[in-house]
């Protein structure tokens, strides 16, 4: 049928939008969850060039890393030791540099006393009873809280470009440049802290400024999973970004015990900063001169072009939209091109505009639309529960348990270890049984060891894991909010240790749903949404929390609970095997203006594909 839209004009001919992609990604879920990573094609009617055409294409990377050498081949192994180190870093900096918020900040506060009694004074990593005082706390609040929002609004804009730029330019030298602004930010932490006089420690919000806008550590983890889905076959895709999760975690709860331990023996706290700023160079220096790049040269080149392309197809755009503004045509001086490069950079330049990958154009992309926006939102509610909740969990469990350090430390501890075993033990061996022995046992019987591995879009298993891992999420969250003794607060915990599979699923399925030149975008997208819920998530429970700690302090996990039962909810109109459709309509641009109604009278209402091609993602 033609499109509704019609006619259009490309240059001074008019064109006939011809929708070819009714009905093209209706979806079912009728086979069995046995064997779901994997389908066996079925012979079609017809040429063999048009089977070909319908195939899905087996998976790049064969042929482009097909031949390297190992110490060439990008795998996610490289990418392991550098991820431990920066979440080792980063959770082992969390407590000190709270700590050392609250020594400056009171610091300051009692400046006046400090110099009437110099014989006490107040210097970081010391123990002062009155940095406890309400009057500092709120101080050291309102602090963090700037530091938190300026990391998080900076990285927001910063991670999801850095993603982009991937696509064309690599994974490894943007990976450098993320880690960039953490350097310097632990140096600028290090003259605070070693400086107190000299340095205020309001310097420390321009150390976050650089970290922020180098992408944090937010651009990391896009980059990382970047790479990660650049390297690896679609049927392991999810169990290799789970070995990144099984990092973070490790890191989390191994980081502040090692902090703790580097405290104590050195009797310093700035001794943990300069090992904070020591593994950030390491890190630089094993990715520039060891890491390989995951990005073949054809890939780079070809995502230029089609970004060069639709900054193009804008750039011409720009006169028409100009004129439907001003209501006629508009004056000269608009129409230079000096000030149409400033518009494209104005327009590149929206900090909203990464999300576009959430809703790809054409009706033959609206079962994917659907799936790409239900996936951001149960992964920007897993982050939130992360980042928002899980402060307050242990806030809650101290004004119920009387839990002190020790407790919570063993509570957080316990949760990151089964995190740990399901994503390095349980994670695989689900992954074989459900996915890559049936695999295997079809690549026995055609003798084709590469056939299987196609651009097919998420399978049944990644739905169905998602699933189950937001069922414990939820089970666990609702186990918090009915338990009244530790050891059934510690149980529910555990539960939860198994919704750390829905991360790893959701990364994994966004990127078999896309073309592989476009995943650094993909993930960048999602990068924004992490950031945002990284500034908004604190604030709602936080706020909940404190208004609520008095008559009823469950009241943030009932609407934590509520959430995961939303999202477990959206996640049952996720569906399998949906991938990119790069075109949406077929342009035909009529021969002249004097035949074209007989063009039209020629074209029928839908056009099979043998007579008009279309694009297929990943061919």
């Amino acid at each position: 049928m033609t499109s509704e839209s019609q006619p259009r004009t490309y240059g001074r001919r008019e064109i006939t939008l011809v929708d070819n992609a009714r009905g093209r990604n209706e979806s079912t879920e009728e086979s069995s969850l046995l064997g779901a990573g994997a389908e066996a094609e079925q012979p079609g009617i017809g040429s063999e060039a048009d089977n070909d055409a319908t195939k899905p294409r087996s998976w790049e990377g064969y042929d482009e890393f097909n031949g390297l050498p190992w110490w060439r081949t990008p795998t996610v192994f490289w990418l392991l030791g550098p991820y431990f180190l920066l979440t080792l870093a980063f959770g082992g900096m969390i407590i000190p540099k709270i700590e050392l918020i609250v020594t400056l900040v009171c610091r300051n506060y009692f400046a006046e006393e400090q110099a009437s009694d110099s014989g006490n004074p107040i210097i970081p990593g010391g123990n002062y009873p009155q940095c406890n005082s309400a009057a500092v706390q709120k101080h050291v609040a309102a602090f963090t809280l700037v530091l938190s929002a300026l990391a998080g609004g900076l990285s927001a804009f910063t991670a999801p470009k850095l993603g982009s730029l991937s696509d064309r330019y690599g994974r490894k030298r943007l990976l450098v440049i993320a880690s960039c602004g953490g350097i310097i930010n632990e140096i600028i932490t290090i003259f605070t802290a070693k400086y107190p006089d000299v340095v205020d420690y309001r310097f420390l919000i321009l150390g976050t400024f650089f970290d922020g806008i180098s992408g944090s550590f937010t651009a990391a983890s896009v980059l990382g999973n970047a790479y990660v889905a650049d390297c690896t076959p679609p049927s392991k895709r999810g169990v290799a970004l789970g070995y990144l999760q099984a990092c973070l975690f490790t890191g989390l709860a191994i980081g502040p015990i090692l902090a703790g331990k580097v405290a104590v023996w050195t009797g310093s706290v700035l001794t943990i900063f300069y090992i904070a700023l020591g593994c950030h160079i390491v890190i630089i220096t094993f990715v520039w001169f060891f890491v390989p790049e995951s990005v073949s040269k054809r890939r780079r080149m070809a995502s230029q072009e089609k970004h060069q392309a639709e900054q193009d197809a804008i750039a011409a755009a720009l006169p028409g939209s100009l004129e439907r503004v001003f209501g006629a045509q508009p004056p000269s001086w608009i129409m230079n091109d000096r000030l149409r490069s400033s518009l494209l950079i104005l327009l590149n330049a929206n900090p909203l505009a990464p999300l576009k990958m959430f809703v790809p154009s054409g009706l033959a992309n609206r079962l994917l639309r659907r799936n790409l926006l239900l996936m951001g939102f149960i992964d920007m509610v897993l982050i939130s529960a992360a980042l928002g909740a899980g402060t307050m969990i242990i806030l809650y469990a101290k004004h119920m348990f009387n839990w002190g350090v020790l407790e919570s430390s063993r509570f957080i501890s316990i949760v990151s270890v089964f995190r740990v075993i399901v994503l390095l033990i349980v994670f695989p061996i689900v992954n074989y049984i459900f996915r890559i022995r049936p695999l295997r046992r079809r690549q026995r019987l055609t003798g084709n060891f590469h056939a299987d591995e196609t651009h097919a879009g998420a399978d049944k298993l990644d739905v169905w894991l998602l699933r189950l891992a937001l069922i414990g999420d939820m089970v666990g969250v609702i186990g918090y909010t009915l338990v009244r003794t530790p050891e059934l607060f510690i149980l529910s915990g555990v539960f939860t240790a198994f919704g750390g599979l829905a991360s790893a699923t959701i990364q994994a399925s966004v990127t078999k749903q896309i073309p592989a030149e476009q995943v650094g975008s993909m993930l960048g997208a999602m990068g924004l949404l992490h950031a945002v819920s990284r500034v908004i998530a604190p604030i709602i429970f936080d706020g909940i929390y404190s208004a609520t700690v008095g008559p009823f302090p469950q009241a943030f996990l009932v609407v934590l609970a509520s959430l995961f039962g939303v999202s477990l909810l959206a996640s049952l109109f996720v569906r399998p095997h949906l991938v990119l459709q790069e075109e949406g309509y077929t342009q035909f641009p009529a021969q002249d203006s004097e035949n074209r109604g007989s063009f039209a009278d020629t074209v029928p209402d839908v056009l099979p594909s043998a007579i008009i091609p279309r694009a297929q993602a990943g061919t």
